[in-house]
């Protein structure tokens, strides 16, 4: 039986082209702090370096912290008394970025009905984003922060996807049976590192993330509609 589901946000949840919403948002957040001593290859390199930072967190620090170390790294004591001006990118700027994504009611419709019928329904989004931008994307899908049990953010993990411990962390965390749970994703190498942790996989395939070719006859997969029939059969 399956009682909690987590869903991913970006590709899944949010409908959007990975590398136009990742190129459209680093043109904002160059646009921002250009004016403040960043030169724009410098700074998407240091965006770059500090995510990958925080995808080797092996769990000593928060994804935050990692991040902010290796931008300290690069740009000196600068970077953290400008920290507040990223912040507030996030909360300004950051959201012009939803023209870059799509819109798909069901996305919220499966979320709510989920929540309606007693499952625990958690955001199982890659914690590479401060919270703050978490939860504008959430709202982009037609969602609120508060229809989730929990979500995950760069503030409160200390692991990233594909790491299976992103997903050992989160079951421990909120007390989740894995062998009661989904995780309902788009990326067949990210999301389904799950089944490592004991979490069943559901690939949803509109915006699908396949990265190495692999088949993904083998996971459960298809629209929101196909989910929702996924877990009805498990169910039964």
């Amino acid at each position: 039986m399956i009682r909690t589901v987590l869903f991913d946000l970006d590709g899944t949840l949010l409908p959007m082209d990975q590398d136009e919403f990742t190129t459209g948002y680093f043109k904002y957040l160059v646009k921002k702090m250009a004016p403040h001593g960043y030169e724009p290859k410098a700074l998407i390199d240091g965006i770059w370096a500090g995510t990958a930072a925080m995808v080797k967190n092996d769990g000593r620090c928060t994804n935050e912290e990692a991040f902010w170390a290796d931008f300290r790294a690069r740009f000196g004591e600068k970077a953290e008394k400008d920290k507040p001006l990223f912040e507030e990118f996030y909360a300004v700027e950051f959201q012009r970025a939803k023209d870059l994504c799509g819109y798909n009611e069901k996305a919220a419709q499966v979320v709510r009905a989920l929540k309606r019928k007693g499952f625990r329904v958690g955001l199982a989004t890659n914690p590479i984003f401060p919270a703050v931008a978490t939860q504008s994307r959430i709202r982009w899908v037609g969602l609120e922060p508060e229809d989730f049990e929990f979500y995950t953010t760069y503030e409160n993990s200390r692991h990233c996807k594909p790491n299976p411990a992103y997903y050992e962390d989160v079951l421990r965390e909120h007390d989740i049976d894995p062998a009661t749970c989904l995780m309902v994703g788009n990326d067949a190498q990210e999301d389904t590192a799950a089944l490592k942790a004991g979490v069943r996989v559901f690939l949803i395939t509109d915006c699908l993330i396949n990265r190495d070719g692999r088949d993904i006859d083998p996971y459960p997969h298809g629209g929101f509609d196909d989910l929702m029939e996924y877990i009805r059969r498990e169910n039964r």
